[in-house]
């Protein structure tokens, strides 16, 4: 099977979306696929859309040029689209209404979230041949190996980390933290260390600011903590608190977005009313949730083989697919009789 994935990945820390390409791409090569990051070969059996929109430095190929592939090069190539954005997690007014545009093209949609899923199908997306796969993390970098837990003898080490500097990852509530280290009981009671980008201009008074890092340094600096907390507004899914869990971190997590998914069961929720009591039932249970990470059931080989097995059954029902296709049965009649010729006589 040959996939194109439409990142163009990067080194170093650079996001979810740039974890998610690399984690799929080493799997499906060690299954003896070949994975490609473009629409130059005439043999494509899978396109993966990640990100279509032109501007994006991630963004591989646009929908359009999926379309133009599937026109004049090779029809029967099947499309998944992953979405993984939306408008409410940056507060802009243009992301969904462009990813419902370039989902036409697609024959299967996979979001990160039910979430993500209920709130596109809200906005007007066709609810059809529509998955969730949750994300995971390589459990090869992150994992519990030399992780030492709270010994309640020292402060409690909390720790949060990301790679984007919009306000909604969270900074009102990681603000409130950090000037709750300005009254002696929480000083005496918990050390907050931050890595990755602040907004401009913002800037943390009473807590440890880390650059950003990634791999095995990443997961280095997380297993030097104790406790995770995530605020992030109106995430899809997000990487940071899955890899944190995956080191053994119990996680404090807001109830907005996908994150709650990810994170039942292995921390405590929270909201703007009830965060400093929450932080202190977190703290009282600590030994609880600890031990539940020990389970965590999120990591990139189930995510990746959740993928290939999407993959292999659009294969097996290719051309119910393929018959399902509105897209260019609305826009060109005459093209799609060619394209259904040309089935036709390769099958023959």
């Amino acid at each position: 099977m040959k996939i194109s994935i439409g990142t163009r990945i990067k080194d170093g820390p650079w996001g979810g979306g740039n974890l998610f390409a690399i984690n799929l791409r080493d799997f499906l090569e060690k299954a003896g696929h070949e994975v490609v990051y473009d629409l130059e070969d005439d043999d494509i059996d899978i396109i993966l859309i990640t990100e279509p929109r032109r501007t994006s430095e991630s963004s591989a190929f646009t929908s359009t040029e999926v379309k133009n592939y599937l026109r004049y090069v090779k029809f029967d190539t099947l499309v998944v689209h992953r979405i993984n954005e939306c408008d409410e997690r940056k507060n802009t007014n243009f992301v969904n209404k462009y990813l419902i545009y370039a989902n036409k093209i697609a024959d299967t949609t996979v979001f990160v979230s039910t979430w993500l899923k209920d709130l596109y199908i809200s906005h007007g997306l066709p609810s059809k041949n529509l998955y969730v796969i949750l994300s995971g993390s390589d459990k090869k970098i992150f994992n519990s190996k030399n992780y030492i837990p709270w010994n309640r003898k020292e402060k409690i080490k909390i720790v949060t980390h990301h790679w984007g500097d919009n306000w909604n990852k969270g900074f009102d509530i990681y603000r409130r933290l950090d000037n709750l280290l300005y009254d002696n009981e929480w000083k005496d009671k918990l050390e907050f260390n931050y890595i990755g980008n602040i907004p401009k201009n913002f800037k943390f008074q009473n807590m440890n600011h880390i650059n950003p890092k990634s791999g095995n340094d990443l997961s280095a600096e997380l297993k030097k903590n104790h406790l995770y907390i995530t605020a992030s507004l109106n995430e899809p899914s997000g990487n940071h608190h899955i890899e944190a869990a995956q080191c053994g971190l119990p996680v404090l997590y807001i109830e907005s977005g996908g994150i709650p998914e990810y994170c039942n069961e292995y921390g405590l929720s929270f909201n703007n009313e009830n965060f400093e009591r929450m932080l202190n039932q977190i703290i009282e249970d600590y030994d609880i949730y600890f031990n539940k990470t020990k389970s965590y059931k999120f990591n990139s080989d189930i995510m990746c083989g959740e993928y290939l097995k999407l993959f292999e059954q659009m294969l097996n029902t290719r051309n119910i697919l393929i018959d399902k296709r509105e897209f260019f049965q609305n826009e060109n009649r005459f093209l799609d009789i060619i394209f259904r010729i040309r089935r036709i006589i390769k099958k023959y």
